[in-house]
């Protein structure tokens, strides 16, 4: 018997991009699955081309909050136990679900799973850093400092959800480095290594380049959030600590540097006050 995936698709306003986002499901060697698209208050007339793929997709509309509760609303709605996720502005590779699914049964004990990907910049194929390898395993110390798993590249069986939570509507963005975040906790990532997913960046309409200024303050909330959760264990809360003095420190000789002395100020404060524990 087969194990179908619900694949999560959120978009605003990238009516082209859908697109080929949605071609490249509907090409999987893999057949088995559900599309849901869920249109995060779009204008540009999304709705209208979404016609064309008929009964392939379940289209949900909602008015704009963000891209967490636009992947909250999906995996509310989704029908199956495995959830893929995928940007409205990136493409599976053909074979993504077909060698995806095979690994999630393989290794059943793993609620998260996520790949590989190719990177593109404004067309260009880009050479990845060495901080952007993909981790295995026990994934916390990976996750502090950056995103350290795609959202392109995952699958994950609902149950998670269950353990950890749902996307933090309250984010704008960094959602899914503080979900990354929560999980890896307590929970082993699978990593498939492959690049099963095709990255399109570096526009000006995307949420990292909307938020690229001050961004960290973002993550410094999730670390804090997972400090005061009472999860972790000494060497996560150490290296929690430490990752928050630094970001806290960057993050506020950032802001005096553009004259928010205020906010600036109240960040190094809080690095030192940790850092002083």
């Amino acid at each position: 018997m087969h194990q179908y995936v619900s694949i999560i698709i959120p978009t605003y306003n990238r009516r082209e991009f859908l697109r080929k986002a949605l071609d490249s499901v509907l090409r999987q060697t893999y057949p088995y699955f559900e599309i849901i698209v869920v249109d995060d208050g779009s204008n540009d007339g999304t709705a209208d081309m979404l016609t064309s793929y008929g009964s392939s997709i379940k289209y949900l509309h909602q008015n704009n909050q963000g891209p967490a509760a636009a992947r909250n609303t999906g995996v509310k709605a989704s029908r199956y136990d495995l959830v893929a996720f995928l940007d409205s502005d990136d493409c599976f590779t053909e074979s993504k679900l077909e060698i995806h699914v095979a690994a999630m049964e393989d290794q059943p004990e793993y609620l998260i799973s996520h790949t590989d990907e190719i990177w593109y910049r404004r067309g260009t194929l880009l050479n990845q850093k060495k901080k952007h390898k993909r981790p295995d395993g026990q994934i916390f110390a990976n996750c502090l400092p950056l995103c350290a798993v795609g959202m392109s590249t995952t699958m994950v069986r609902k149950s998670l959800f269950d353990k950890v939570g749902l996307f933090d509507e309250e984010l704008p963005c960094c959602e899914d480095y503080d979900l990354w975040l929560r999980a890896s906790i307590h929970l082993p990532f699978l990593l498939i290594n492959q690049p099963l997913t095709i990255k399109d960046g570096g526009r000006p309409d995307q949420v990292s380049f909307i938020h690229r200024v001050g961004m960290d303050r973002f993550r410094i909330r999730s670390i804090q959030k997972v400090l005061s959760s009472g999860q972790l264990d000494s060497t996560q809360t150490k290296l929690a600590n430490e990752e928050l003095v630094r970001k806290c420190r960057i993050y506020g000789n950032g802001c005096l540097k553009h004259g928010r002395t205020d906010e600036g100020q109240y960040y190094l404060d809080l690095a030192r006050r940790i850092g002083e524990k």
